[in-house]
């Protein structure tokens, strides 16, 4: 049915918004993505780093943040302090440099409790997609839109498709966690 379709997209959105939201937590190498939520005050607006400056991977263990516009140099230094990403920059004048220490065990552990965490608000969230979608059946069969039957069916359907993308949010934050525990 059509009508599955737009919970089926929700769905996908809300792994696709884990996946992102994963990126952003650093394992050790050097990765642009641990920037993204990151904002710095540019004339009055809070802009992504992204739009400010050319950012470079040198080598698996730092980055470079390198600005179009050298006044905003300090902007992005006091951003990237402010953020909880646990890096001390290192401004040399013309751009920065943010060197990714080994981790932990012990902040490993933090970070994969954390990922955890996203992961379980992923399949709340995915949960109230599902019980959305039997509202909206449900509705129907009670407006006689549906007979019980399709109701039936469509339940068991968003069911499926529920507990696929329930997996789907397992493996992401999986992968995530071995990414973690690597050395």
């Amino acid at each position: 049915m059509s009508e599955y379709k737009e919970f089926e997209s929700k769905m996908k959105k809300t792994c696709e918004a884990l996946t992102a939201q994963l990126a952003t937590i650093r394992a050790g190498r050097a990765n642009a993505s641990v920037l993204d939520q990151i904002q710095v005050d540019y004339y009055g607006s809070p802009t992504p780093i992204q739009q400010l400056a050319s950012i470079a991977t040198p080598d698996p263990r730092s980055l470079t943040i390198q600005p179009w516009d050298g006044s905003v140099l300090r902007g992005i230094e006091k951003a990237i302090l402010a953020s909880d990403l646990g890096i001390n920059p290192q401004n040399d004048g013309r751009m920065i440099r943010l060197v990714f220490p080994p981790l932990t065990e012990e902040r490993r552990k933090e970070l994969a409790k954390q990922t955890r965490k996203y992961g379980e608000e992923s399949k709340v969230a995915i949960r109230n997609i599902r019980r959305d979608a039997i509202d909206k059946f449900k509705k129907q069969q009670k407006s006689s839109d549906i007979t019980e039957d399709d109701y039936k069916i469509a339940e068991k359907d968003i069911q499926k498709l529920t507990d696929d993308y329930i997996k789907e949010i397992d493996k992401i934050t999986e992968r995530k966690e071995k990414e973690l525990t690597e050395i």
